[in-house]
């Protein structure tokens, strides 16, 4: 079974279709942004459309923890058509290389990355593990797969564990982060330990 296929076929229990469909890339919408994933031979290409935020991080941490997974160990993440990021969102990509920093394989690419992007990036340290590049390879065409829609309170909680996780790596990834996101880290816990406690 090729990668695109197998890809086609991508199945997990809380986010994602399994839809028998067979695209290069499977497209998971958030308000006003969508993030397009797929896989070209042994890379695994994410796009940005939009805005890179909280609402699609879940989405993209899950299918980066399927394809670390499976065994691949290149990410290339362009950000050509990306408005804006958030630290959530750098903070998942942050996480994705420092797993592949601990595997010990693999890299993460970004690429087509503008001046504002790249300030984001380097200004938390992200820029000491992440290659970006201004210019790069173009992404393959996509296809469009339905996001599966959770409960709110489950999504709230998928939510905030996945930007607690993300803020947890950009400390990781650069020490000095802390001092940055040290009030925005102790909110995330009690905001979790709230809803967990509050089941």
């Amino acid at each position: 079974m090729s990668n695109l296929t197998e890809l086609g076929h991508y199945r997990t229990r809380a986010r994602f279709d399994s839809a028998n469909v067979d695209p290069v890339f499977s497209r998971y919408s958030a308000v006003q942004s969508s993030i397009l994933v797929g896989v070209n031979g042994p890379a695994v290409w994410v796009r940005v459309e939009g805005k890179g935020n909280f609402l699609n991080s879940g989405s993209l941490k899950e299918f980066a923890q399927e394809m670390v997974n499976r065994g691949y160990r290149e990410f290339i993440v362009d950000l050509e058509n990306c408005v804006m990021m958030d630290s959530t969102f750098m903070g998942t990509l942050a996480a994705v290389a420092l797993r592949l920093k601990e595997i010990g394989q693999g890299h993460l690419h970004v690429v087509h990355c503008g001046q504002r992007s790249r300030d984001l990036l380097s200004g938390l340290g992200l820029d000491q593990i992440f290659d970006i590049r201004s210019n790069g390879a173009l992404a393959p065409e996509c296809q469009e797969v339905k996001e599966k829609v959770d409960g709110a309170e489950a999504r709230k909680k998928e939510t905030s564990e996945t930007m607690l996780e993300a803020h947890e790596a950009l400390c990781a990834a650069a020490p000095e982060n802390l001092a940055r996101f040290k009030d925005v880290l102790e909110y995330l816990k009690q905001d979790l330990h709230q809803t967990t406690a509050g089941k």
